[in-house]
């Protein structure tokens, strides 16, 4: 099913900023390819038998978690589940020690969440696994930024000059960091909109146009990816209510009437009256639930393309 000869060049996916548009083009192809898979009477291939993944959550996930044991399943790889509850790690267990660990039992890859930035890196330099990214604090969230971009190609032909805001919270937004990122590699154009609380000061160094009025954000775009306000990572209020948020940058339905082909995507989960209206939520041209299929299949292939960096991956399995 999947072309042989072609692969990544990094042996890790920590974060996109060093990704380039042919591997990131790669990703996006092979998701295509795996998301066919999702659709058969027998969803599962044979593609990654005996590798052997362990999910290391050290911070609450629902549809990241869910979506990397789905793909891995789908893959019919060997899965362990770790999260912080429960384990080790809150008698005093580090980070290192709990990888290392882990790695004794002979794991192949790693897909990590946790909530200091940085933590995906840092692994890398204690276990001699594959180590995928699964969110690091405000870093990045390399994965969920990649299902975005499936998801964007299924509605537009290129990347190219297309226009893309993302509105909100984008200081303490890893998805923005890695969006903007990829985005911006493939060649699209990118605005940031949110309150200037909730801007981080060196933002124009990513290359990025800054407004802090939505409808200046919304005039002339492609797409809007509205961010999920991070409460539980602000030290303190970073605006007066969530009612006034919601009328100064919530996404309503008279912008998709004064914008009849704006596209509306979200990473989920979703506070209805808040970042979208929940009209909004509900209407056609919101995406979210094809993000959220479009997740597994990415998944899927960032597992599959960096399975190549695994020494003892059997030739059969790759097909």
């Amino acid at each position: 099913m999947i072309e042989q000869g072609e692969g990544l060049r990094h042996r890790h996916l920590l974060g996109l900023a060093t990704y380039e548009a042919d591997e990131l083009e790669l990703i996006l192809r092979t998701a295509r390819q795996f998301r066919e898979v999702l659709y058969r009477r027998i969803r599962r291939v044979p593609t990654l038998r005996g590798i052997t993944i362990v999910n290391l959550f050290f911070e609450p996930s629902t549809r990241t978690r869910i979506s990397f044991e789905l793909a891995e399943k789908r893959l019919s790889a060997d899965t362990i589940n770790f999260s912080k509850s429960g384990s080790s790690v809150s008698k005093g267990e580090t980070l290192k020690d709990t990888a290392q660990n882990i790695e004794a039992m002979k794991v192949d890859m790693a897909v990590i969440r946790h909530q200091s930035p940085g933590a995906a890196h840092f692994l890398t330099q204690c276990v001699d696994a594959v180590v995928v990214n699964a969110g690091d604090g405000a870093h990045e969230h390399p994965t969920q930024a990649l299902l975005d971009l499936l998801t964007v190609s299924d509605n537009f032909d290129s990347f190219d000059g297309l226009n893309v805001s993302i509105v909100g919270d984008i200081t303490h937004s890893r998805v923005a960091r890695s969006n903007v990122h990829a985005l911006r590699t493939l060649g699209a154009n990118v605005t940031l909109c949110g309150p200037r609380t909730m801007m981080p000061r060196e933002v124009e160094s990513l290359g990025v146009r800054v407004t802090h009025r939505l409808d200046e954000a919304l005039e002339g775009c492609d797409v809007a990816m509205a961010l999920r306000i991070q409460l539980e990572r602000q030290g303190a209020s970073l605006f007066p209510t969530l009612r006034e948020y919601h009328n100064t940058f919530g996404i309503q339905m008279d912008h998709l009437e004064r914008h009849p082909d704006l596209l509306i995507m979200h990473p989920g989960p979703v506070n209805r009256g808040v970042e979208l209206a929940s009209e909004v939520v509900d209407h056609e041209r919101a995406v979210i639930l094809d993000q959220v299929t479009n997740g597994v299949a990415v998944r899927m292939a960032v597992l599959y393309l960096l399975s190549g960096s695994v020494e003892n991956r059997t030739g059969e399995d790759g097909e």
